[in-house]
């Protein structure tokens, strides 16, 4: 820390993020990491400060282990945010996290002012899948450390965007702690109302036209294909969007809208509570870079299904906690459906497996220790303590 006169300025880690009180896979992946960051910072004696782009103006806040984390949001001011990040990377800052590749040139900005500042830039997956424009890429690539969840997206840094292999370091997403302790004590769950009885093949996600990618056509086909050998066999899709009435169409044309039931708005514990009652847990997305929805799937102990691409092979592994199918092919989705369904034994095996999977790689506590490594590891950390 340093003194000011009579005032003492402590070192201080500032994070910037795209989102952190939405709903989305990179939104708790934001929360994860703010709530790690702090706790690193206030262990060494530091500060933290978080500034969100997307998340509506002024100081907010949000509940995680570590206490309320507070943060400042922007109400998608470009302007603003980058002025606030130049501004804070000037207060003592010494690390700056910019939590998505399109930060980069904001964390950049940043640096400008304040040359000592160490930047970090967060990559989840389709975000790096293609070029990006100039001026990010740039950015991206002047950063000090580049981390990524997978190793897919560890690739598409180096390949498309031209990344140095020896500045990308990998860092699994935890389950976010309060999840894991709803897996623990699945009793005191409740279930939303209308959830359907029988055999049940739960999907969770976020229905945009532009995140079809997901695959909930393809499970919606397959529950068509399915229903005759399965009497009892219903589809849950959890999550809201704008792509949710083609959706709904698409069941009405396949004639499975007795079959296939969409909720939107639920709890954490309400989700949390479908995860406990469903069968089988399948995500047939093309597209993620992670896939926590997976990890709280396991925690259930629930057998997962997924394709085998993007970081889904990193969490997945086909025969051990879940099966892989090749990306849009229906017909190894309808059999690795019909495999899960007609056979509860393996069912539990492969639930067994991925429960004692998460318990014992994915745990907050273990992505902590990690982080608060690799920030030593990199060199970002050295004066920590001081």
């Amino acid at each position: 820390m340093t003194t000011r006169g009579s005032k003492i300025e402590h070192n201080r880690i500032l994070g910037l993020f795209t989102e952190l009180l939405g709903v989305g896979g990179v939104q708790e992946a934001g929360r994860l990491t703010a709530a790690a960051i702090a706790r690193i910072a206030a262990r060494h004696g530091w500060s933290a400060e978080f500034l969100s782009l997307n998340d509506d103006a002024g100081e907010q806040c949000f509940e995680a282990d570590a206490g309320n984390i507070s943060l400042c949001g922007f109400a998608r001011s470009k302007l603003q945010y980058v002025c606030a990040a130049i501004a804070s990377g000037r207060k003592n800052s010494r690390i700056l996290v910019a939590a998505h590749p399109n930060l980069a040139f904001p964390a950049q900005c940043a640096r400008l002012f304040s040359p000592r500042l160490r930047v970090i830039v967060i990559s989840h997956g389709v975000d790096v899948w293609k070029p990006l424009p100039m001026l990010t890429r740039r950015a991206l690539l002047r950063a000090d450390c580049l981390l990524v969840a997978s190793r897919d997206t560890a690739q598409k840094l180096a390949d498309v965007q031209g990344a140095t292999p020896a500045k990308i370091r990998r860092l699994p997403w935890p389950l976010n702690p309060s999840f894991l302790r709803m897996a623990d004590s699945p009793k005191e769950l409740s279930l939303p109302r209308s959830f359907p009885q029988g055999q049940v093949i739960l999907t969770v996600g976020r229905w945009n036209s532009s995140e079809r990618y997901k695959g909930a056509d393809d499970l919606i086909r397959s529950v068509a294909q399915l229903r005759t050998d399965f009497p009892s066999l219903h589809m849950v899709a959890v999550g809201a969007g704008d792509d949710l009435s083609r959706l709904q169409e698409l069941t009405a044309n396949l004639n499975v809208s007795d079959r296939v039931h969409f909720f939107q708005g639920l709890s954490r514990a309400e989700i949390a509570a479908c995860y406990s009652r469903a069968d089988i847990f399948a995500l047939p997305s093309t597209g993620e870079g992670f896939g926590i929805v997976y990890l709280e799937a396991m925690a259930f102990s629930k057998p997962v299904v997924g394709t085998a691409c993007g970081g889904t092979t990193d969490l997945i592994e086909d025969g051990m906690n879940g099966l892989l199918v090749p990306p849009r092919d229906n017909v190894a989705l309808v059999a690795g459906l019909r495999r899960l369904l007609s056979n509860q034994a393996l069912q539990n095996t492969l639930g067994r497996r991925g429960a004692d999977m998460v318990r014992q790689k994915y745990r907050f506590g273990v992505f902590e220790a990690d982080l608060e490594h690799l920030l030593h590891e990199c060199g970002l950390v050295s004066q920590l303590g001081r």
